[in-house]
């Protein structure tokens, strides 16, 4: 093992380092209209139920639409979608249909209004657990109430976001599931 020198790093770039979940694609839909937005600030919070954490900004466009449906779904890309996960990013779905614009195909979802995205290898379907975090922080967290996963990607080059306009693609798989007790896997 390795030891590391270190120096002063600056507070406002600790995500760089620690976000480690992948950029996602939070599709949203309220009384006939839906949008899509680029998120890279979330987290698993429990497993069963299986509760999902994000901020969301409320400057942006699917922050109402989300608010007032009280539900989303979380696409998960894979790196080849990298353009349209940057374009999604980059623009605002006020005057844009993003679907539209970037190729991306929208499917109905079984349990919520928001669709999901056929590119994407893995969609989970989600309902507000809990709004007491978003007024203050824009912290929503979630119930997944369905979920979406291709049976023919078994190891998915996820997309990370380092801050500054850089991804990190995710690597190759370690499975070291045997030397874990049964209770903390």
């Amino acid at each position: 093992m390795q030891r590391h020198e270190k120096t002063d790093f600056p507070v406002v770039e600790t995500r760089r380092h620690l976000e480690t979940g992948p950029i996602v694609l939070v599709t949203s839909g309220w009384r006939g209209e839906t949008n899509i937005m680029t998120m890279g600030w979330h987290m698993m919070m429990q497993f069963s139920p299986a509760l999902f954490g994000c901020y969301i900004w409320a400057g942006n466009h699917s922050y109402e639409l989300i608010r007032r449906s009280r539900e989303c779904v979380i696409n998960v890309p894979t790196a080849d979608m990298v353009d349209a996960v940057v374009a999604v990013g980059n623009s605002s779905g006020h005057s844009l249909d993003k679907f539209e614009a970037y190729g991306l195909t929208a499917a109905p979802a079984h349990h919520v209004q928001a669709p999901l995205i056929q590119e994407c290898y893995a969609s989970f379907e989600c309902r507000l657990a809990d709004d007491r975090q978003i007024d203050e922080y824009g912290l929503f967290i979630w119930e997944v109430v369905k979920g979406h996963v291709a049976a023919t990607v078994s190891e998915p080059a996820t997309l990370h976001y380092h801050g500054q306009g850089r991804f990190r693609v995710a690597g190759p798989m370690l499975d070291l599931s045997e030397r874990f007790k049964p209770q903390n896997l």
